[in-house]
């Protein structure tokens, strides 16, 4: 029976952990107590004594193929990026959401439907906290829902008070206060990895992500250090200052949006020194394993591409639209819109399975720096 040892072995030392924090958040949330995350959200030892050495950390790991086949059956995956039902592309209807939102809304605004239709008690998120980070957190009010969209800067606060990481790694960290709270009706808002994460809990019926009713998953080019150097670099080759900044998005490109109204933009090939190391080596772009994917990728400025991969995901985002929490994109606009949307996204995700088979080619050739 392999165990988190081996994943230290297996997946941190070669520096392939993602630091979804599935491990660590289960072994913590059933009370074991021999994992937790550190202050960079790395999963670590707590407690070895209290590990009973279960191996349950270590087949929920997306990194691991463990379990891979049973998961991908009970999401009827297929290629090339995952089931897909349905493509389209909305905004919320609420322009307060749209204010904040990051892309048009959608995210938050199907987690305020469900909120305000009795349908979920909470829903697992990230918050912004500072200029480049945001943590993970358990909102089970609306007000903490809306808290959660978007990506804007808070210029009151200086960066070294922050974290370097832009992203949104641990979000099921929440799991722990979930449990406490005595919820049974969450849904959870993430990154491919840990999507994947969680369905193995599901494959396996493990407690408690059978509190999670809703996957919604994040398209996801990978997640970047923001220390200082790299600030520097970027207003070096943006021609900005970051006082001036507002708001920033990752889409095909790294989005800056100034307090003048004014866009610049970043190619990600520029980027790429930035990115965390395990993220060369994941291949799931599109959050295949969700209920509802989402991403600003092949939609216009200010909507967000949806696509639906569940019969559960259909029935909500219909519902949203029934009720009008949402709007689609006019289709006199644009009729091709949904398949234009689709075909953006199919180019996305090929291209980052192209390169993470490029680059795991290289991970067999020659040794691999470690880096956790």
């Amino acid at each position: 029976m392999k165990t988190f040892f081996n994943l230290v072995q297996e997946v941190q030392k070669p520096g392939l952990c993602y630091r979804c924090g599935g491990c660590a958040t289960f072994c913590t949330a059933i009370n074991y107590g021999a994992l937790e995350i550190d202050k960079s959200g790395k999963p670590v030892y707590q407690d070895m004594e209290k590990c009973i050495e279960c191996g349950l950390c270590y087949s929920i790991c997306p990194e691991i193929n463990d379990l891979d086949e049973e998961t991908k059956r009970q999401a009827a995956w297929s290629d090339p990026m995952g089931r897909v039902i349905e493509t389209t592309v909305v905004r919320s209807s609420d322009v307060k959401v749209r204010d904040r939102a990051t892309d048009g809304g959608a995210v938050t605004g199907i987690l305020l439907h469900l909120f305000d239709r009795n349908r979920i008690d909470g829903a697992i998120v990230t918050r912004p906290v500072g200029k480049f980070q945001r943590q993970p957190f358990l909102a089970t009010t609306r007000e903490e829902i809306l808290e959660s969209a978007g990506l804007f800067f808070d210029t009151s606060q200086g960066m070294k008070q922050f974290s370097d990481q832009y992203m949104t790694f641990s979000t099921i960290e929440e799991f722990d206060p979930m449990i406490k709270k005595g919820l049974k009706r969450v849904a959870l808002v993430g990154t491919p990895c840990q999507i994947k994460s969680l369905r193995k809990m599901q494959v396996l019926n493990l407690i408690p992500s059978d509190s999670i009713k809703f996957c919604f998953g994040l398209f996801c080019s990978g997640n970047f250090t923001f220390g200082i150097k790299e600030q520097q670099y970027l207003a070096d080759i943006a021609g900005i200052s970051w006082d001036d900044v507002v708001k920033i998005n990752l889409k095909d490109k790294f989005i800056i949006t100034l307090d003048t109204g004014d866009v610049k933009t970043v190619e990600l090939g520029q980027m790429d020194s930035m990115k965390r190391y395990a993220c060369h080596y994941c291949s799931d772009y599109s959050a295949e394993f969700a209920d509802i994917s989402f991403g600003g990728i092949g939609a216009e400025v200010g909507w967000t591409t949806v696509i639906t991969r569940t019969p559960l995901g259909r029935a909500v985002l219909a519902d949203s639209r029934h009720s009008k929490s949402i709007e689609q994109f006019d289709v006199e606009d644009n009729p091709e819109f949904a398949s234009s949307a689709l075909q953006e996204v199919r180019k996305a995700s090929s291209a980052k399975k192209k390169n993470t088979r490029y680059k795991r080619r290289g991970l067999q050739a020659k040794s691999v720096q470690v880096k956790v």
